[in-house]
């Protein structure tokens, strides 16, 4: 089976597109006989990366934006009117500058207003046309697994994800609750993707790492299931572990236990036990 939204004759809209899962993204949209509306920030990644995409026949439009600019987006949607109706729109641009929570204001803005006004702005662009359209689509927003065990290292980058699985969530029960809508939203959980976000381009791909159409694959399941949260294993991490490790981040506010007791010393060995029931 193939969620209906995608569809031949319709338009993907992919934030983020030039590279990664959002590039694995519209080659998948491109597959499906949609044309891919490709946006990333202006230069010669998403020229690239589209003339990549329309050499093997799909029909691409790339448009140069920051995500974080709402202007930009909406000025994109507008123009996006005289496509074919926009049946996927997966915010999914994102950076991840190393960040401190006692400092760097100017990285937190930037992160925020990628990461999560991007996909707010993204939203907000372009759901209304998706919803006037009247015909099936997805809006899916590209979280991740920081924004829900929030690991120490990057306070700013788990911030940001955080706050995009909340929107999603509370997107999605919007959406549900409008008379005839049907657009639905989902979060997509990458696991370890090798990426240039998570590696230097050009490097090798670690064992343990998916490759981006391995994540978009996945993807495309869940949202044939009607998942709302896509949570992604990898070839490290199974979707048993991303369980219990989730299950003890909801269980330090339960138990009463130190913010981020997973790497507690007290803790430690509590968590080993965690892990090791069945």
């Amino acid at each position: 089976m193939t969620h209906p939204a995608f569809a031949k004759g319709r338009t993907a809209v992919i934030t983020g597109a030039a590279s990664g899962i959002g590039f694995a993204a519209a080659e998948a949209a491109a597959g499906f006989g949609m044309g891919v509306l490709m946006i990333d920030l202006p230069g010669p990644a998403l020229e690239a990366a589209a003339e990549r995409l329309a050499a093997t026949g799909a029909t691409v439009w790339a448009q140069g934006a920051d995500v974080s600019d709402l202007s930009a987006l909406e000025m994109i949607a507008a123009a996006a009117v005289d496509l074919p109706p926009v049946t996927f729109l997966m915010n999914n641009a994102g950076i991840q500058p190393a960040s401190s929570t006692l400092g760097g204001a100017r990285v937190w803005s930037r992160i925020l207003g990628v990461n999560l006004w991007g996909v707010i702005h993204g939203t907000m662009a372009f759901s209304a046309g998706m919803m006037a359209h009247g015909e099936p689509a997805l809006i899916v927003n590209t979280g991740s697994k920081q924004g829900i065990t929030t690991p120490p290292g990057n306070p700013a980058y788990n911030v940001s994800k955080a706050g995009v699985k909340s929107y999603t969530e509370t997107l999605a029960h919007e959406l549900r609750n409008t008379e005839g809508c049907k657009v639905t939203a989902h979060l997509m959980i990458p696991g370890w993707v090798h990426t240039p976000l998570t590696a230097p381009p050009g490097s090798p791909k670690p064992a343990g790492a998916w490759l981006p159409a391995q994540a978009v694959e996945f993807m495309l399941a869940s949202l044939d299931r009607g998942d709302f949260y896509i949570l992604c294993p990898d070839n490290d991490v199974p979707r048993a572990l991303d369980e219990k490790r989730i299950a003890w981040a909801a269980g330090d506010i339960i138990h009463n236990r130190p913010a981020l007791s997973r790497w507690h010393p007290d803790h430690a060995e509590a968590f080993k036990a965690h892990l090791a029931r069945d």
